[in-house]
Parts: C-alpha cells; sequence; structure tokens
C-alpha cells in the first residue's frame, strides 16, 4: 500500500520507444510516481510485472507479440493486485469494453496529461476506475445504441463465439480481423468495422499470416474455416 513517502512504482508499456521512453522520462519527474521499467510489448509488460511487483501499469493497448487486451486479462488473471491503466488513442466502444471487461481499472487517451495520466494511477491502485470524458461518451453512446447490428445480414452467417482457446497464439483481435477477412472484407472494410487504422489493419494481417502460415487472403480463409473462427 502506497503512502505520501513512498512513490507509486510504476511500469510503463508502449511500443514506440520515442512514446514510452517519453511517458517514462515525463512521469519519473513527479515526486509521487517511480518507473520502475518500460517495456516494448504486452509479455515484456508481463515478464517486467512479475519482476518487479509494481503498484500499477501504464499499458497501451496495439502492441506487437501479445497485444493490451490480451496482456490486460494475464495482468488480471496472474497479477491482481496490479492496477491497470489503459493509455491509448483508441476509444472505439469495442476497445473500450474488451478493455474493461479483460479487468483494466482505468482507460485514458493519449491527449491525457501528465498530471491526469498520475492522478489516475494513484486512483487505480487505491481500487477507484477513472474513465477519460471521451470514453465515456463512447461508452455512453454504445449503450444507447444497443447490440450492433450487421451492416449486411444477409450476405453474413450468423455470429459465433470464438472458440475459448485461440490457435497459432492468435490474439482475440487478431481472431476477429481473420473471421472479416473470411467473410470477404477488404482492409478499407475491417478499418472502418472495427474502427481502427488502415496501418493498423495491415500490421494485424501481417501477424495473423505468420501465426497461421498463410500466404494470402485464401490460405487464410480456410486457415479460418478449419478452425472454426467462420
Amino acid at each position: 500500500m502506497t503512502t505520501p513517502e513512498k512513490p507509486l512504482r510504476v511500469i510503463v508499456a508502449d511500443d514506440q520507444a520515442s512514446v514510452r521512453e517519453g511517458l517514462a522520462l515525463m512521469l519519473d519527474l513527479l515526486p509521487d510516481l517511480d518507473i520502475v521499467g518500460t517495456a516494448a510489448d504486452g509479455q515484456e509488460a508481463l515478464d517486467l510485472v512479475a519482476r518487479h511487483h509494481p503498484d500499477a501499469i501504464l499499458l497501451d493497448l496495439h502492441m506487437p507479440v501479445m497485444d493490451g487486451i490480451e496482456a490486460t486479462r494475464r495482468l488480471t488473471a496472474e497479477h491482481p493486485e496490479v492496477a491497470i491503466v489503459v493509455l491509448t488513442t483508441y476509444a472505439d466502444d469495442r476497445s473500450v469494453l474488451d478493455t474493461l471487461q479483460a479487468g483494466a481499472r482505468s482507460y485514458l487517451t493519449k491527449d491525457a496529461d501528465r498530471r491526469d495520466i498520475a492522478h489516475t494511477l494513484h486512483s487505480a491502485a487505491a481500487g477507484l476506475s477513472v474513465l477519460h470524458p471521451q470514453v465515456q461518451a463512447t461508452l455512453l453512446a454504445a449503450a444507447q445504441a444497443g447490440p450492433r447490428q450487421s451492416e449486411d445480414p444477409p450476405e453474413d452467417p450468423p455470429e459465433q463465439a470464438p472458440p475459448a482457446e485461440l490457435p497459432d497464439g492468435l490474439t482475440r483481435r487478431e481472431a476477429e480481423i481473420l473471421t472479416l477477412i473470411g467473410r470477404g472484407r477488404n482492409n478499407t472494410e475491417i478499418a472502418a468495422e472495427l474502427f481502427l487504422s488502415g496501418n493498423t489493419v495491415k500490421t494485424h494481417i501481417n501477424r495473423i499470416f505468420a501465426k497461421t502460415g498463410s500466404r494470402d487472403r485464401s490460405a487464410a480463409t480456410r486457415y479460418a474455416q478449419q478452425h472454426g473462427l467462420i
């Protein structure tokens, strides 16, 4: 438990070196925070948490090796005492809901200043939740809209839950994109449906091809069919 005399011990995880190092430097200047490690991906974040046992972790969502949502699930299961604060550029309803359901305590966007971030880290470590106003608006809009409806239901087969254990190290987001590939969506359509950038979709697809051994979208579709993803 932290006290005013004992700074909050924090790990910063972000795949962009400039962002990661800038955040660590900026936050470490505050007397009530102690940055004990930085990670470039979700797996490295897990390893650092196991090594340093911090009070909190500041976590980006879209990272290589293991994304922030899967890292959040693992951290919640393996280190429930560590408060998870997500700091990301993404505030779409799917990202927000998936992250909170995975166990994140708070959710900020990257326009937050260091005082907001520090306050949120301390609040999360004390068991409180803090949501950026944009995130609150996203959740409210999603609740008012109700369950998502397919934009073109006659062309898509009925939705089915993905397997509990995904094959070949696929993350939930990768499985989601693989399912859309199998349904014939192009990159632009996937980006629009999941509120992602085109570059982010390309990055995910490259990882999907590598993990599944697929050379093209047809091979990826066959893989998705064989593993019950479509």
